[in-house]
């Protein structure tokens, strides 16, 4: 240990705040903490500037490189030291330094040791934001110099077993929950490989992008932006034995509100294996291409709508099926029936597709009729492909009709996907009609490409591995609720399936995921065991949340068509259900944003203004807005609430209109842990007390008193130690008493 450093712990001083500076001549030192997401509270020479991650995982054994860049901003050189929160059970494997001076070196402190530091550094700087990483290990470099006005490179290289729950392996990389508006952009890049298939990697934190280099070798690609994405860096991949069906895994969280607190949540997440998907016969698809012709697709869109048809049957395999139907207030076809692909077909088809010219209104029912009408071919997997510009002014335009007609024509059970071409079009209606079938809907923004759209979905398309799945209770014991979704989509190659729900026992519940493989049943079958569940899985009950909220907001959005509406029981059943939701876990929308406001009051006096300004915003905003912009936003939020695999730190967001469509979030809403807080006078609330907000409190714990860490070593046993991570005073419950905890006395 440097002797400056080990002079300061020996003498039991305060370690100098994360951002301050100790007057040790010539050189000062800088404190470098790379997963606290936000910069020093005060000025320091050393910054931190980027960080890269580069993992290799290798049959659960995890290799992490951390790549700091530290940018001197002085004018002298300094002295940097990096504290490096990792978890239990890691070990140093190496540090390298691109500068000058002495190699530095790096020190792997235990997690009783480190918890000491951490608590000496928060009392010094006066700064909550180390407290979430009580429990974990603690990696500190040795000091070494930073020239003078430029950036320098520190790799520190470390390596851990990983941990494995039957098939699922998991990963993360520990980092802060605390919101940072001007926090670092990290980017990672992580290799696995295992001996056994890998069936599909998992991040419950954030979005990645993943490419299949074979099937027992994945490559991961995830890059966050400063500030926007909080939390840890998880990763979890599954993988099962050679020619296995499905791999599955559950994540369960306890809850006290399911099943008088004898139940909770469940994820489960299940893949088919890349050996299945490779193995297989390849079920043969049939293809129906639906295009508007109408007036209004005159010019670039008429233009891309041709070369997405052209695209799409070129992409058709030789021996798959297609046909192609146009319509504007007629209704043509290119064969009375779909046709075999080969060259001769595709050549005339894409003739026929150039011949196409865009005039006349819109007849969206007897297109859909024109489609549906066919038997399918036997053997194939039937799909339509059904794109339209405008709102139905042809035939039958009553929206309930339409959706009710294209139901009851599907007697081959075809996935119809639906493309909306701009701003007007009823974006309930084509959502219904695809998710009705098993299929999903797309709506290309103006200056979108049209044929970039259909493109992605159809190469999507490729594989399909499972159709018509379903998930099921097996036996008598134990019971399921409340899934998301109700009904589960075809898995196509690379797919995942995710279910959510609520389970109400005590025991285990034995679950069961099956589907066809062509003509040939396939099945897993799995435990949600209530003995493993975790509030370190607060991420499920917020992401069943996000899908249930879309859902009631979906409801009452498909029971607006044509003047329809929901009896007043079920409207106030639906507006309590969305507010209890939103309020519970901050899952906001544009009808319940408001609920996040300081001025909104939150006690039971208050609740009948509350359920009337809901209720009102969706009578009049998702009942009534069928089609244009504000139409095609709501559709936007609800979609991506739907599909939803994931549930950041950083919290949900609130599509709204502003030019286009565009995600925005909500700042007085921070979910951390499995809690959620509103901003309130100056303090984080729990959502559990907002109707008791003003009252005084049972507890009153200051900042960085021995009270103060015994309630962060309780929070840190049951994972939630990072609600005391927040600015600010921080009003929550702990084991059934109100706690303030004062930040600032």
């Amino acid at each position: 240990m440097r002797p400056i450093l080990a002079s300061v712990l020996a003498l039991g001083l305060a370690i100098p705040a994360f951002g301050q500076v100790t007057q040790h001549p010539p050189i000062r030192p800088n404190w470098i903490m790379p997963q606290v997401l936000r910069r020093p509270a005060q000025p320091q020479s050393v910054v931190l500037s980027a960080v890269h991650a580069g993992v290799q995982i290798i049959d659960q054994v995890a290799t992490t490189t951390l790549e700091l860049t530290l940018t001197n901003e002085g004018g002298t050189p300094q002295e940097a030291v990096v504290l490096l929160p990792v978890p239990n059970g890691a070990s140093v494997r190496s540090l390298q330094y691109d500068g000058t001076g002495p190699e530095p070196n790096a020190e792997l402190l235990p997690r009783d040791e480190a918890r000491k530091i951490y608590e000496s550094i928060v009392r010094s700087m006066r700064d909550p934001a180390l407290v979430e990483f009580v429990g974990l290990s603690l990696i500190r470099t040795s000091a070494f110099p930073v020239p003078a006005g430029s950036s320098q490179k520190l790799r520190l290289t470390y390596e851990q077993v990983l941990v494995r729950d039957g098939s699922r392996v998991d990963y993360d990389i520990p980092r802060s929950e605390a919101f940072a508006a001007d926090g670092v952009a990290w980017t990672l890049d992580a290799d696995i490989r295992s001996k056994a298939p890998i069936a599909t990697v998992y991040s419950s934190s954030h979005d990645i992008a993943t490419e299949r280099l074979a099937v027992n070798h994945v490559k991961v690609r995830l890059s966050t932006s400063p500030g926007a994405d909080r939390g840890s860096l998880k990763l979890s991949y599954l993988d099962g034995p050679t020619g296995g069906a499905l791999s599955a895994t559950v994540f369960a969280y306890p809850s006290a509100e399911v099943a008088g607190g004898k139940g909770g949540y469940f994820l489960l997440l299940a893949a088919p294996p890349a050996s299945l998907a490779e193995a297989r016969e390849k079920v043969k698809r049939e293809v129906v291409i639906v295009l508007d012709r109408s007036g209004s697709m005159r010019g670039e869109k008429m233009k891309q709508a041709r070369e997405a048809a052209i695209q799409v049957v070129r992409g058709l395999g030789e021996g798959e099926f297609f046909n192609i139907v146009d319509y504007s207030d007629s209704i043509a076809s290119f064969a009375p029936a779909p046709v075999v692909k080969d060259a001769a077909s595709a050549e005339k088809a894409e003739a026929y597709i150039a011949g196409l010219e865009a005039n006349g209104g819109t007849n969206i029912h007897d297109a859909l009729a024109e489609a549906l009408r066919v038997s399918s071919t036997p053997g194939t997997l039937p799909i339509v492909l059904f794109l339209t510009d405008g709102l139905p002014t042809v035939g039958e335009r009553n929206e309930v009709r339409i959706r009710e007609a294209a139901k009851a024509l599907n007697k081959e059970s075809r996935r119809i996907f639906t493309f909306g071409v701009g701003f007007d079009v009823n974006s309930p209606l084509l959502s219904n009609i695809a998710t009705s079938s098993r299929a999903a809907s797309t709506f290309v923004l103006p200056k979108e490409d049209v044929e970039v759209k259909v493109s992605q979905v159809f190469r999507r398309l490729s594989g399909p591995v499972m159709t018509r799945p379903t998930f099921e209770v097996v036996g008598s014991e134990g019971r399921v609720r409340e899934l998301q979704p109700a009904a589960l989509a075809d898995v196509f190659e690379g797919d995942q399936v995710v279910v959510l729900g609520q389970y109400e026992s005590e025991t285990p519940v034995r679950v069961r995921v099956k589907g066809m493989l062509g003509a040939r049943e396939v099945s897993f079958e799995t435990v949600i065991d209530p003995a493993q569940a975790s509030p370190r899985n607060g991420f499920v009950p917020r992401l069943w949340a996000t899908r249930k909220v879309a859902a009631l907001v979906d409801e009452v959005r498909q029971a607006g068509a044509e003047g329809a509406s929901q009896s007043d029981a079920r409207m106030k059943e639906l507006v309590d259900e969305i507010i209890r939701l939103s309020t519970r876990y901050g899952v906001l929308t544009e009808y319940t944003a408001f609920l996040a406001r300081e001025d909104t009051a939150h006690s039971p006096a208050a609740m009948p203004q509350l359920r009337a300004a809901v209720e009102l915003n969706l009578r009049d905003r998702a009942q009534g807005t069928r089609g244009g912009a504000g139409g095609v936003s709501q559709q936007a939020d609800v979609a991506s609430k739907q599909a939803a695999s994931n549930a950041p730190a950083a919290g949900f967001y609130n599509t709204v209109v502003g030019g286009e469509v565009r995600a925005v979030r909500e700042s007085a809403v921070n979910q951390v842990a499995d809690r959620t807080f509103f901003g309130r006078k100056n303090r984080w609330v729990e959502e559990s007390i907002l109707d008791t907000e003003d009252e005084k409190p049972d507890v009153t714990v200051d900042f960085g008193t021995d009270e103060y860490f015994r309630l962060v070593g309780e929070l840190a046993s049951e994972g939630r130690a990072a609600v005391l991570a927040q600015q600010g005073d921080v009003y929550l419950m702990h084991r059934a008493k109100r706690v303030l905890v004062r930040q600032t006395q």
